[in-house]
């Protein structure tokens, strides 16, 4: 960890909104991740507040509820995102027709299934868009591995990784939509982690 990151993630690492400040002013190329999940329209509100034309880049895997699609037209209509999806290389359709449904996350397969719907549109928007600015709202509480984070840290590219929400609880998260009237989708599935505790493999490897 470089000594600026140490000071930052101890000086701004409770502070969202501060923490979201001083990411925008070390690049100039940043993106905004998303999936929809619950709780979502906080970062995507919080992000956009400070800058309203960031990139929100959404790995759409094909495998999302109704409720979630529903619920991403609505966000993106008001807060007016500048949304910006990446897909796999096979439709949905044309990887059932020839591979089957989506393997048990105990199949042989399942990896190879991650990595064709979340990790290689990932990869590609990466070398696409070039960030230098990366915001995530991944959670402390979500994962083990997501415990051990911190709130900013550069990867092995040099991509600046900035999680503001990293120590906010969900009780947080609810006052905060609560506060600026925004939606909430709960029935959401992501067909790479199954189980809530899981990790898909993008931030570790990323």
């Amino acid at each position: 960890m470089e000594p600026q990151l140490d000071a930052i993630n101890r000086d701004l690492g409770q502070d969202p909104e501060a923490l979201i400040r001083w990411a925008l002013e070390q690049g100039s190329r940043p993106i905004c991740t998303t999936n929809f999940r619950p709780f979502e329209a906080v970062i995507l509100h919080m992000v956009t507040r400070q800058r309203p034309d960031i990139p929100i880049v959404w790995m759409d895997h094909g495998y999302n509820t109704e409720a979630t699609y529903r619920f991403a037209d609505a966000v993106v209509k008001q807060l007016d995102l500048n949304l910006i999806s990446y897909i796999p290389r096979r439709t949905r359709a044309h990887r059932e027709a020839v591979d089957g449904p989506m393997p048990d996350i105990d199949d042989p397969r399942h990896a190879a299934f991650t990595e064709e719907v979340k990790l290689e549109p990932f990869g590609r928007a990466l070398r696409e868009m070039a960030p230098d600015v990366w915001f995530t709202a991944l959670r402390a509480e979500d994962t083990p591995e997501r415990a051990r984070m911190d709130a900013v840290s550069r990867n092995a590219d040099g991509l600046l990784k900035v999680a503001p929400l990293l120590h906010w609880s969900a009780r947080d998260l609810y006052q905060y939509l609560q506060a600026h009237d925004l939606p909430n989708e709960f029935d959401y599935f992501d067909p790479t982690k199954v189980e809530a505790k899981r990790e898909c493999g993008l931030h570790l490897q990323h």
